[in-house]
């Protein structure tokens, strides 16, 4: 696994700002962190998604590939640091629990 803390950059007022990520081996996302401007957080793993936050549906690539996009910022983090915010994060409405 491979855990990336992502910036997005821009002005977007209803859109997650910071986005946390638990990569499987494949390359697909597993789980995922959506932190917004106002500090809220939702999270989703395969079987909790909604309209608003939700995997992606193929593999995301090296994260050379989101750093070069200059309005992405993103590190490799440390899974205890994912874990964190994934425990601070909560589902979204309309998600199973």
């Amino acid at each position: 696994m491979e855990y990336w803390k992502v910036d997005w950059l821009h002005d977007f007022p209803s859109e997650a700002t910071r986005i946390y990520n638990e990569i499987g081996h494949d390359g697909y996302e597993v789980r995922k962190v959506y932190q917004y401007r106002d500090g809220r957080k939702l999270k989703a793993d395969e079987l909790h998604e909604s309209d608003e936050i939700g995997l992606g549906t193929t593999p995301v690539g090296p994260i050379e590939d989101v750093v070069a996009q200059p309005e992405f910022e993103a590190v490799v983090i440390t899974r205890r640091e994912f874990e964190t915010e994934w425990q601070r994060a909560s589902w979204p409405d309309g998600a199973p629990a």
